[in-house]
């Protein structure tokens, strides 16, 4: 039996060695998948929740139509339609949206406002994850563990 499963890739000295390999590869990738921060984590799981998203604004505003004996223009009333006011390279748009798509644009624009608060949480949940996982090299909580361990006195010359 020993010398029937002996070839190139597969000899029963090698395997040990084989499994040895695939075991620290393996390892290794969960640990790095560990290390993914759980600030992060946290971040992506409440960002997967915010789709669609949108930055802008919508408006129903009633403007008049073409047709020159429109019962809804001559009374006043006017036509009601949807404008979604963006930004686009600096330049303020506006479009005119379907009243059918209205439901979707106010989800997008709500999700999109979720996702701008994130982003403001972000910053001091970022700041405060480094701060755990590296201690402070100077400032005044630094200073006060300094002074509290007495020094050796050396003489100067």
């Amino acid at each position: 039996m020993r010398g029937r499963f002996k070839g190139v890739f597969f000899d029963g000295k090698y395997a040990y060695y084989i499994v040895c390999i695939y075991l620290s590869a393996s390892l290794s990738l969960v640990k790095q998948k560990r290390r993914v921060s759980s600030t992060r984590q946290r971040f992506w799981h409440k960002l997967r929740a915010c789709w669609p998203a949108l930055k802008g604004s919508l408006a129903l505003v009633h403007k008049p139509c073409i047709r020159p004996h429109c019962r809804a223009c001559a009374t006043g009333k006017k036509h009601p339609n949807y404008l979604l006011a963006f930004s686009d390279q600096g330049q303020r748009r506006c479009l005119y949206v379907p009243t059918a798509m209205v439901p979707v644009l106010k989800r997008a624009l709500k999700n999109g406002r979720h996702i701008e608060q994130l982003l403001y949480e972000m910053g001091p949940a970022l700041l405060e994850e480094y701060r755990l996982k590296h201690p402070a090299q100077t400032g005044p909580a630094v200073s006060l563990a300094r002074s509290a361990v007495p020094r050796k006195r050396t003489r100067k010359s």
